[in-house]
């Protein structure tokens, strides 16, 4: 298969099983020089790879030269279900690592069983870190019960990449230089179309075939942009609009029509098609931001117009949590209270990759406002939606690929969409009978 067919999460995959094939023999993590005498070890388990990896190690690196008497062993594991197994796992028998990251959203799976630690706020508050400095929505996230229990690196939205070239050629640039405002959903089907004239290929590119976590995410972005919301409590059917779900499911189907969109793409012939600047606009994470850099498309970035009359957009976050341990090292977890401010304070140089900084001090920075076009779709941290929290749900989990197998026949075309979305509903509420396994 030619590199532009494999997927980028496939590719992380990879690499990540590589990488954890290659550092990762003891889940306890490697010794290296923190043995020294005098030095803590903090062993910081984590799903990062390709060039976010890179990133984030030479991030390490930078905190471990500055702070001799601590150092930070990452050990990266596969990105999804082989990471949180193991996490739990280890979790489970309290000898898991110092120091690990999850997404924001999986947060609802591992608080209420016990295999979190709580963050202490006043230690946090020590090192220059608090609620204050953070997106509403990002640190409610990290939040169970009354306690918090993750603290937000990013938040990585759901966004429209567009085609500079291409836009103003269709006449849908503004003064400022930017993409004219799309404030519904005939709107955007109509500049689509302009787009698709203009770029000689197609208006959009949106991957998605076996894809399940791109086709949710463009779903619920939708969906909650008409207002709505999703409840999922344990024991209870699901709480959700189902005329709304079914119209979000009838509108998206309508754009892969093979002019606005192929209806039958995948994630990595979208990057592919926008890569070559043979269409106008891509749906896609902000993690693309470095891959168009380095192809050299003129493009920019937004989030995702407002097409239902509420401004949202899907989004999860890069988050730290303290792994259970059934006796944690004092003068470790002290020093994992340093990184991680670290870390948060010097979270420019992550932004580089895409991802908007959760710690605010940066995104308000006039470094950060440099930074294009992340300084253009920095304000959907504060319109992001993640999924409606359960126990099943959160990126990486099974939640988004049972979409997939009830809905992707919807979008070739192949069936209704009441009925696509009805079986979703039915296995949903299948797993909401049943309680949580961790």
């Amino acid at each position: 298969m030619p590199l532009a067919g494999v997927g980028r999460r496939r590719l992380l995959q990879l690499t990540g099983t590589v990488l954890a094939a290659a550092g990762a023999a003891s889940l306890a993590g490697c010794g290296g020089t923190a043995n020294a005498a005098g030095t803590s070890r903090i062993r910081f388990w984590h799903l990062l790879s390709g060039g976010d990896g890179i990133k984030m190690q030479s991030m390490i690196d930078g905190v471990n030269a500055a702070h001799p008497e601590f150092h930070v062993e990452p050990t990266v594991l596969a990105w999804g279900a082989p990471y949180y197994t193991k996490l739990a796992m280890a979790s489970a028998g309290g000898r898991s690592p110092e120091l690990a990251i999850m997404h924001a959203a999986r947060v609802p799976g591992y608080a209420p069983g016990g295999l979190l630690e709580p963050w202490d706020l006043g230690v946090l508050a020590e090192h220059g870190i608090a609620e204050k400095d953070f997106p509403a929505r990002v640190w409610k996230a990290g939040t169970s019960g009354d306690k918090v229990y993750s603290i937000a690196l990013d938040s990585h939205p759901f966004v429209m990449l567009y085609n500079a070239d291409i836009a103003k050629k269709a006449g849908l640039l503004g003064a400022d230089g930017q993409l004219t405002a799309i404030t519904s959903a005939q709107e955007f089907t109509a500049a689509a179309r302009e787009l698709a004239k203009a770029s000689g290929g197609h208006g959009l590119s949106y991957g998605y075939l076996g894809d399940g976590a791109q086709m949710w995410r463009l779903f619920y972005t939708l969906y909650r942009q008409h207002g709505a919301t999703m409840e999922l409590e344990t024991g209870q059917r699901m709480g959700v609009n189902r005329d709304v779900a079914v119209d979000c499911l009838q509108y998206m189907a309508s754009l892969l029509d093979d002019s606005i969109a192929a209806r039958s793409g995948n994630g990595g012939t979208a990057i592919a098609e926008f890569a070559g600047q043979k269409s106008g606009m891509l749906f896609t994470g902000v993690w693309e931001i470095p891959t168009m850099k380095t192809a050299k498309v003129p493009f920019d970035a937004a989030p995702i117009p407002t097409l239902f009359g509420t401004p949202a957009a899907y989004a999860d976050s890069h988050a730290f949590v303290l792994p259970r341990q059934t006796a944690p090292d004092a003068t470790a977890r002290r020093n994992v209270y340093t990184f991680v401010s670290e870390i948060l304070k010097g979270s420019l140089a992550w932004a580089e990759a895409g991802h908007i900084p959760a710690f605010q001090p940066v995104v308000r920075s006039p470094e950060y406002a440099k930074l294009l076009p992340q300084a253009h779709y920095a304000k959907a941290a504060e319109i992001i939606n993640y999924d409606p929290p359960a126990w099943f749900t959160g990126s990486g989990s099974n939640f988004q690929a049972y979409f997939a197998d009830s809905v992707q026949t919807v979008l070739l075309g192949q069936a209704k969409a009441s009925d696509g979305w009805d079986a979703f509903a039915a296995r949903i509420n299948t797993l909401l009978s049943t309680p949580n396994p961790v």
